[in-house]
């Protein structure tokens, strides 16, 4: 092992090293007073001499006692038992249990007490007489050393200044309930090591320089002084410094690919009319999506002029009869009041829906990504809140197949190589397909987007042309899969551990 150069220590670990040759055992306190040094400096002091293995630092207890509020009691009149004793004695060393009860010397229950505490030190005998209890004294006590140490507890005294006979008393007291005060006081002391007890004695105090300062360059002095030599391999402190949370980096990674494909963001409000998160994506007012087990409502809230009143009306008749779709829509009377109700959205396409109908293009390629919310129960894979990625692509030509090689390049720009897709069900898609991923760290393949293409019902009350080929998924998923988590929750629980640990690059 290298020997440590002492010229490399910093002054304040050379003044606390000088000082610890003159002190075995020392505390923080002694130490600041012995080298003038403030308690913060000589806190610092001690880390660094720590590191170097220079010094120990244990955590020694140091107990004391004191009188409690039953013990000052006592203080003056004399312990139950010492009073049961003089009260006997002063009876020809015998008296009956009912002649002690009449005794007006004891209050309340203190001779139930005195005879249990004087029993319990084997003080007093017990017998009967014919019909009578007979109480009798058959050892004494030392009541000079009791009522003086008593009067030494008045003060806090420390467990290394009580006597073996003294501690006796003390464990007897502890039993008594308020009778004894212990106060605990934990300090650090701090020795020299082996390693310091060589080198702490070589350490010389001298001027040295610390820094280089403008002024020592520009005057010159710096020739004449004595620069301290730095320790190169002297340990630093861990550094955390601030970075951006995993979902936020996840979330601009997906953003710069989708603006790399060609696409451009669009952003809406968390808060929606029924209108947009339901009615304009043709699911009916019926439907359990819309229970309140299901969805978030502000409640005693409604949003007036949801939208035009040509949109309302086309959309209003592509529910009951399905208007100029070819459907037959769901047959019922749609109700223009249950539009308005307020929802947390539970999903982000009312705002792709909100922007098809504010810009009907022709051509478009668009995508969001922010929170939703669903009334669901929390588990490792289920969040009530959470982010959703979701795009859209409006073009006369475009087709499923489009759709499926989009999806495919974007997992790939993820680092997922191997997609499958199969067909599925969306009420607002068709046809409607499910993408999968396999996941080599796992090993097996995991859902994730749901994807097709709007229904008539969906674009046409819109006034939307051309086919409109949609995906949607949460982002969580993503997350995990790229980052090896195996709980959604995790991500939340603002574990800085974690979060400090967490590679950027895994």
């Amino acid at each position: 092992m290298t020997e440590i150069d002492s010229n490399t220590f910093h002054p304040l670990e050379k003044t606390v090293l000088k000082n610890l040759v003159k002190k075995k055992s020392i505390n923080l306190d002694e130490l600041s007073t012995a080298s003038g040094l403030n308690i913060d400096q000589i806190r610092r002091s001690v880390e660094w001499l720590k590191e170097k293995k220079l010094i120990t630092v244990k955590s020694v207890e140091t107990k004391s006692y004191s009188l409690g509020e039953e013990g000052k009691k006592v203080l003056n009149v004399g312990l139950p038992e010492t009073r049961l004793l003089k009260t006997i004695e002063s009876n020809n060393n015998k008296i009956t249990l009912r002649e002690l009860s009449e005794n007006k010397s004891f209050e309340g229950n203190e001779l139930s007490a005195a005879l249990g505490y004087a029993r319990a030190q084997k003080l007093i005998n017990i017998s009967k007489e014919g019909n009578d209890t007979i109480v009798t004294v058959v050892s004494k006590i030392d009541q000079k050393l009791e009522q003086n140490f008593l009067q030494k507890l008045l003060n806090s005294v420390e467990s290394e200044n009580i006597s073996k006979d003294e501690a006796i008393l003390l464990k007897s007291f502890l039993r008594r309930p308020d009778f004894i005060i212990i106060n605990s006081i934990k300090e650090s002391r701090i020795e020299l090591s082996e390693t310091g007890l060589r080198i702490a004695p070589t350490v010389e105090i001298s001027d040295e320089v610390d820094n280089l300062t403008p002024d020592l360059i520009v005057s010159g002095n710096w020739k004449t002084s004595k620069i301290r030599p730095l320790n190169l391999n002297s340990p630093v402190p861990e550094i955390f410094s601030g970075r951006k949370h995993p979902m936020q980096l996840f979330i601009d990674e997906v953003k710069e690919i989708f603006i790399s494909l060609g696409f451009e963001e669009i952003q809406g409000p968390i808060i929606q009319s029924c209108f947009w998160n339901f009615d304009s994506l043709f699911t009916p007012q019926d439907h359990p999506a819309r229970e309140i087990q299901d969805t978030f409502y502000i409640e005693d809230s409604t949003i007036d002029n949801v939208a035009t009143q040509e949109t309302i009306s086309n959309v209003s008749s592509a529910h009951e009869t399905g208007g100029n779709t070819g459907s037959k829509g769901w047959r019922y009377k749609w109700n223009s009041e249950l539009s308005k109700n307020v929802v947390m959205r539970t999903h982000t396409t009312p705002i792709t829906i909100k922007y098809l109908a504010d810009h009907t293009p022709d051509d478009a390629k668009v995508f969001s990504i922010g929170k939703v919310f669903r009334n669901e129960k929390v588990t490792f894979k289920n969040l009530v809140e959470f982010n959703q990625i979701e795009g859209i692509v409006v073009g006369e030509k475009v087709t499923l197949r489009d759709m499926m090689g989009l999806l495919t390049k974007f997992y790939e720009k993820l680092g997922l190589h191997k997609v499958k897709f199969w067909p599925s069900f969306f009420p607002y898609t068709e046809p409607s397909l499910q993408s999968m991923v396999y996941h080599e760290g796992l090993g097996r393949w995991v859902e994730l987007a749901g994807m097709g293409i709007f229904r008539p019902e969906v674009t046409i009350p819109l006034g939307i042309k051309h086919p409109v080929l949609a995906w949607g998924g949460g982002l969580e998923r993503l997350v995990m899969l790229k980052y090896g988590i195996d709980d959604s929750r995790k991500l939340y629980e603002n574990d800085l551990d974690w979060l400090r640990r967490f590679s950027l690059c895994p």
